[in-house]
């Protein structure tokens, strides 16, 4: 899952049989098309309650809302290998594929073994590390930073929750936009109930303000960030204002789905601009760009 930093771009992905090698994280981080090295960042999602979980694999985690509501993430099945409703998604991917809010690289990594070039992008350290570590390409990056490949994707993932990121679903759909080529494949994971909500929430590991708190508390009582969360029948309403085309719904193992294609609208200027800029520069190998 991510958040929303502004940073700087870099290079284009590697190709999939490159990906997890040291040369090709060199290409994505340091490479001729490069503008900048990422920021030092303050970010919720790299506060410790999350890069905690991350690194020992499990929780107790929670959005908290300022009610007090709690919404449980499931980061055990983050940082397992892809199941089934994974690959349900997985195996619609088409061409290049960039993962938003990667997490720990699950899908990265079960996408390099498909044979799909794909990249990872999340605003916390600690995902983008064990991201590497299992051998895919991820870069510390928002969505909405200038990223490699915009306008050339042929998939963009929203899994786990991340269809939330920014608060706002109509304006990370027209990020997506801009971010697809032409006929390009949105994969977006909803809630499984009509929801359509935005909300104020902070990372919590259920154990703030008791005795047992280990986290620090510029982790713990760091500000609210936005966050949405979106059913399908929302999702679609949304996407319809938006000129997206549905390509498909399904549901598995309790999760639901749904696929769409980008609209048929011109870019926005900053896309544009980015992609002469692009095609000006010599990239590491042409093979990595995204077709």
């Amino acid at each position: 899952m991510s958040a929303t930093v502004p940073s700087s771009g870099l290079a284009a992905p590697a190709p999939a049989d490159r990906v997890g090698t040291p040369d090709a994280q060199e290409a994505f981080v340091d490479g001729p098309d490069a503008v900048g090295a990422a920021p030092v960042r303050t970010a919720p999602w790299g506060a410790d309650p999350y890069a905690n979980a991350l690194r020992t694999g499990r929780g107790p985690l929670f959005l908290r809302r300022s009610d007090g509501w709690l919404l449980p993430l499931d980061v055990e099945r983050w940082c397992s290998d892809a199941g089934s409703a994974d690959l349900s998604a997985l195996h619609r991917c088409e061409g290049p594929v960039l993962d938003i809010g990667c997490g720990p690289g699950r899908l990265v990594a079960e996408l390099a073994s498909l044979g799909h070039r794909a990249l990872g992008i999340d605003v916390s350290e600690a995902a983008v590390a064990r991201t590497r570590g299992l051998g895919g390409a991820a870069l510390l990056r928002s969505v909405f930073d200038p990223l490699p490949g915009e306008g050339r994707w042929g998939t963009l993932l929203l899994l786990d929750g991340n269809i939330g990121i920014g608060g706002d679903p109509a304006a990370l759909l027209d990020r997506a936009a801009d971010l697809l080529g032409a006929d390009g494949l949105l994969i977006a994971e909803t809630a499984p109930v009509d929801v359509d909500e935005r909300v104020r929430v902070r990372l919590d590991d259920g154990r703030d303000g008791t005795a047992g708190r280990t986290a620090p508390a510029s982790a713990c009582d760091a500000e609210p960030f936005p966050w949405a969360r979106i059913g399908t029948p929302a999702l679609l309403r949304h996407a319809r204002a938006g000129g997206w085309r549905t390509a498909g719904q399904w549901g598995a193992e309790g999760r639901t789905f749904v696929s769409l294609r980008r609209p048929v609208r011109e870019r926005s200027a900053r896309t544009s601009s980015q992609s002469a800029e692009s095609a000006n520069s010599a990239p590491v190998i042409s093979s990595q760009l995204p077709k």
